[in-house]
C-alpha cells in the first residue's frame, strides 16, 4: 500500500513529539543521532530497530561508529516523509529507552 506523503504542517506537528528528531534541510526525510553508553548498546538499539523496520516493511537509513547510531528516515516510494516514517520513529525512541 502507498503511503501518502506528508505535508509540512503535519511533519511540523508530529516532530513535535518526537524529541531531537529533525526534519532535513530538503524536507525529504526525518533524522536523529542516537548516543549511547558503548557500542553493545548502540549495537542492542539497531537489532531491536531493525526488528521493528521488518515488522512495519520500512527501513532506515542509518550509520553506526561506536556508540553513536544516526539515522534518516523517508519513504523513497512516496518522495518523502509519511506516516510509517513516523511510525519507525516511535518504534525507535521505545528501542532507545531501553538501553
Amino acid at each position: 500500500m502507498k503511503q501518502e506523503k506528508l505535508g509540512k504542517e503535519a511533519i511540523t506537528s508530529s516532530l513535535a513529539m518526537l524529541e531531537g528528531w529533525t526534519l532535513e534541510d530538503d524536507g525529504l526525510a526525518i533524522a536523529k543521532s542516537f548516543k549511547f553508553k558503548g557500542f553493545g548498546d548502540a549495537f542492542a538499539f539497531m537489532s531491536e530497530s531493525a526488528e521493528a523496520a521488518e515488522r512495519l516493511n520500512h527501513h532506515p537509513e542509518w550509520f553506526n561508529v561506536y556508540n553513536r547510531v544516526d539515522v534518516r528516515l523517508t519513504t523513497h516510494s512516496s518522495g518523502g516523509v509519511t506516516a510509517l516514517d513516523f511510525r519507525l520513529a516511535e518504534a525507535m525512541e521505545k528501542a532507545a529507552r531501553e538501553r
